[in-house]
């Protein structure tokens, strides 16, 4: 009973501001209304364009893996540093290379490649839908991951804004509630000192 009853309270506490109340005062009933407000608009804003955002980065970077192709290019000159010399740290050297494209032509461009990669060493690359060179696509899970975390900060963006003008519509309501009784208690209070005498 004694848990029922906390909880009760508890619901009572928080809804103050609509229960009907002989001391609730106006300034009461617009502060609960815009509270309300704000965190809707906040949950509502942040959840549309955070949602919106990931679903326009994924269908992004699934357009550009669809346009991507993986191409075997060749080096066409030795490419600098020692053969077969790779740093601990995974260092790489820009190098030509040579490839075909879809429509036939041959191409040439600059990739990193091992270091001392001899002349028509085979290279992996990437190219767009028009045989230039292109970076790796994105794979599905990691779309779904770099699409996740751009959505939460679009949504995280999105959200604080109307959080933070109800902040600052609550503070200016508080100002003025503060200010009137002020006023109140310049125009009352010395009445009360001559009630005490």
């Amino acid at each position: 009973m004694e848990a029922f009853r906390g909880r009760r309270q508890r619901r009572q506490r928080w809804l103050w501001r609509w229960r009907r109340n002989p001391l609730r005062r106006r300034a009461d009933v617009v502060e609960g209304w815009v509270l309300l407000g704000a965190w809707l608009l906040t949950l509502l804003a942040g959840a549309a364009l955070g949602l919106a955002s990931a679903r326009g980065v994924e269908r992004g970077l699934a357009q550009e893996r669809a346009a991507s192709r993986p191409v075997v290019a060749h080096v066409v000159a030795h490419a600098p540093g020692r053969s077969g010399a790779r740093s601990s740290s995974g260092e790489r050297v820009w190098a030509e290379v040579r490839w075909t494209a879809a429509d036939g032509s041959p191409r040439t461009g600059h990739v990193r490649v091992t270091p001392g990669a001899a002349t028509g060493a085979p290279v992996a690359v990437w190219t767009d839908a028009r045989g230039r060179l292109a970076n790796r696509p994105a794979t599905p899970t990691e779309a779904a991951v770099r699409a996740a975390f751009i959505g939460t900060l679009a949504g995280a963006a999105a959200a604080a804004v109307p959080f933070a003008a109800g902040r600052l519509l609550l503070a200016r309501l508080e100002r003025h509630r503060l200010s009137r009784w002020d006023t109140e208690w310049a125009r009352l209070g010395p009445q009360w000192g001559r009630m005490a005498g």
